[in-house]
């Protein structure tokens, strides 16, 4: 079977990983995959040491980014050119503007051959994976309608199979967004290399030690890309109220604040720390590839971000048997779990695996923080809970086989 996996870019986060680890996987008797990826543009760390480190060769395009442009044309060509090369029996999307330029190529791809006169346009499926989406908090009210509607005609002219990675985010695109059909819809959770993570006390040592955090220090950490829709400015916030509202009395002997990664806004995060007075909490480690020395250094993972898929950074806490604490947006409604109804505060949400915060709210992020930062117990039992549900439902094997399973039945419909 051969597969043609296109992502816009191999930028840092977790679309990159899963498509490398995919290629990778899939690459036996059975598969053959090639990988397109696009340019990562300025400001954003490139990931492509990653697929070097696991032995994929991507192809890459380098008139596609991110970013909206004339360009994107010449990127449909090529990637037409691509498939009329590799004549592929399954085409698989990831990300957004990978789902736009590469399904357009494949609306080309499938009718403009001489067959389709006779009614036998090239056979080859088409799938896209939703990593996140685009129809909030990214952009303006006219450039969101403009690309939902995009949407919705590739779902209704080209795609074969729409993989969401969570069943929040499926209600969402679907019944919320009115994109595609329900039948279309597959959700196959994200899957990380869990091996990684063992053994993971004298790493945290390293860490701890390279930044000064002491053995009795609580450290709250927070990893993604320095970009807007993360939302690290609550973060900062939520820190700031914190301190002003509980430090005193937190029972800690410090707390200390962490954000791990880099990008376009490092500088104004960094004026955003002076401005709240937290030059001695908040430490910024930039861009790391030694994330299994970071989660195990942390006693708390965060995320505030205003949208997301399920992200990688709470899969891999948990992983780590890390307590999270996250805005309830996307996917990780469905990472927390359901409300302990007995433990639910007005300003938070006590959830089976974490802390859920409504979005944009510092107040009950604080909230929250406080109850993590004071009770170790009950971060002891977040942890576990965390590390024993990513343990059985998302590792890379599991997700190997699922995406097998959806190939499989795909090439089997008449």
């Amino acid at each position: 079977m051969k597969i043609v996996r296109v992502i816009a870019r191999l930028n840092v986060g977790g679309p990159a990983r899963h498509v490398v680890w995919l290629t990778n996987g899939l690459q036996d008797g059975e598969y053959e995959t090639l990988l397109v990826a696009g340019t990562v543009p300025p400001g954003e760390e490139d990931m492509s040491y990653f697929a070097t480190e696991l032995g994929v060769a991507p192809v890459f395009i380098p008139q596609m980014s991110r970013e909206i442009s004339f360009k994107d044309a010449l990127t449909v060509w090529k990637l037409f050119q691509i498939f009329r090369r590799e004549h592929p029996d399954i085409v698989h999307t990831h990300t957004a503007k990978a789902g736009t330029v590469g399904r357009l190529a494949g609306l080309c791809y499938r009718w403009l051959t001489f067959n389709t006169l006779v009614g036998r346009p090239r056979a080859c499926r088409f799938v896209h994976t939703y990593h996140g989406h685009i129809f909030h908090s990214y952009y303006g009210p006219l450039k969101t309608r403009v690309f939902l509607l995009i949407e919705k005609f590739l779902a209704r002219v080209i795609t074969d199979r729409i993989v969401v990675v969570s069943t929040q985010q499926r209600r969402e695109i679907n019944e919320e967004f009115g994109v595609g059909r329900a039948a279309q819809f597959s959700v196959i959770p994200l899957g990380l290399d869990l091996k990684v993570f063992t053994g993971n006390q004298e790493r945290a040592r390293l860490f701890r030690d390279e930044f000064g955090l002491g053995v009795d220090s609580v450290v709250v950490g927070i990893v993604g890309r320095l970009t807007e829709i993360k939302n690290h400015q609550l973060f900062l916030r939520a820190a700031k109220l914190w301190q002003d509202k509980f430090a005193t009395h937190s029972g800690a002997a410090r707390v200390r604040f962490v954000i791990v990664g880099d990008g376009a806004l490092r500088n104004e995060l960094e004026q955003a720390v002076a401005d709240h007075g937290l030059k001695e909490e908040v430490i910024f480690t930039g861009s790391r590839r030694d994330l299994e020395n970071i989660y195990p250094a942390l006693d708390i993972v965060a995320l505030s971000s205003l949208n997301e898929g399920t992200p990688l950074t709470l899969i891999e806490a948990m992983a780590n048997a890390r307590p999270v604490i996250s805005t309830a947006v996307g996917g990780v409604v469905d990472l927390l779990g359901n409300a302990v109804a007995s433990e639910t505060s007005e300003a938070f949400t006590l959830c089976e695996r974490g802390i859920s915060v409504p979005p944009g709210d510092e107040a009950a992020f604080a909230a929250g923080l406080e109850r993590l930062i004071t009770d170790p117990r009950l971060r002891h039992d977040l942890g576990e809970r965390g590390l024993q549900f990513v343990t059985n439902h998302y590792s890379k094997e599991r997700l190997l086989a699922d995406i097998q399973e959806l190939y499989s039945a795909l090439m089997a419909k008449e």
